[in-house]
């Protein structure tokens, strides 16, 4: 990198590869500026910028606007917010543009985290999701995969899911969280595990948790909620399944 984009692409361009290479553009723009001067005194501005866009324009990738495109769409606009800021009101606007609307994004996404209902796959030890694959279920468990951290965002989302579940499923006696994409419980989430607890205890149904990660359950162990906790931790889902089913 030396300076400006021009400089720095025409560097790169010209295999550039030590920083010797400012010092040699530096002995070029002296000479071009004491010699060069009456010659390029009169040509129009159009033509010095677009000397200048020539230069910039590999630096732009289409490809990678295209593969953002059809890969996710939250994401390309993300980009475009940054590319249009950039362009009309600067360059830190442009870039405190795109990483506020990243962050907008990213929160709106695990505010409703992927939920998925899992049966065991027969003959193995595995659990899938039911609308993805062929799977055992029974009436009486609901295995339910939470895809996402726990976190303040999601955690009202959690109850209200589980809480609709359970009402459409009478004969249901132990509800399973499969915690194996779980990475962190923060305190609101927390509480809503609390309420969930609480909420199945007058309904009669046990709370259990499968597949809880180690630094997840070393915060849970330094509260109440495991002692209060109707149900389990079950190492595995099919731990938790084959004694619930017996």
């Amino acid at each position: 990198m030396t300076g400006g984009f021009a400089r720095s692409v025409v560097n790169f361009d010209a295999g550039a590869e030590t920083p010797a290479a400012g010092i040699y553009t530096a002995i070029g723009i002296a000479l071009a500026t004491l010699l060069l001067t009456p010659f390029l005194a009169n040509l129009p501005q159009a033509t010095l910028a677009a000397t200048i866009i020539v230069a910039v324009l590999s630096l732009v990738d289409f490809s990678a606007m295209r593969r953002v495109w059809t890969y996710s769409k939250s994401d390309f606009s993300a980009m475009a917010a940054t590319i249009l800021g950039t362009l009309f009101l600067g360059v830190e606007i442009g870039v405190v543009m795109g990483v506020a609307l990243s962050l907008l994004l990213h929160l709106y996404r695990t505010s409703r985290p992927h939920m998925a209902i899992v049966g065991q796959v027969p003959g193995t030890e595995h659990f899938r999701n039911v609308e993805r694959h062929q799977v055992i279920t029974s009436p009486e468990i609901l295995s339910l995969r939470v895809d996402e951290s726990l976190y303040f965002a999601n955690a009202r989302y959690l109850e209200d899911r589980v809480a609709e579940l359970v009402a459409e499923r009478p004969e249901l006696k132990h509800v399973v969280l499969m915690c194996s994409a779980v990475n962190a419980i923060d305190a609101s989430a927390l509480e809503s595990l609390e309420e969930i607890n609480h909420r199945l205890i007058d309904t009669g149904i046990t709370l259990h948790l499968s597949e809880v990660k180690g630094p997840v359950m070393d915060r849970l162990k330094h509260c109440d909620f495991l002692n209060d906790l109707t149900g389990r931790v079950f190492l595995s889902q099919y731990e938790a399944v084959d004694r619930l089913a017996r």
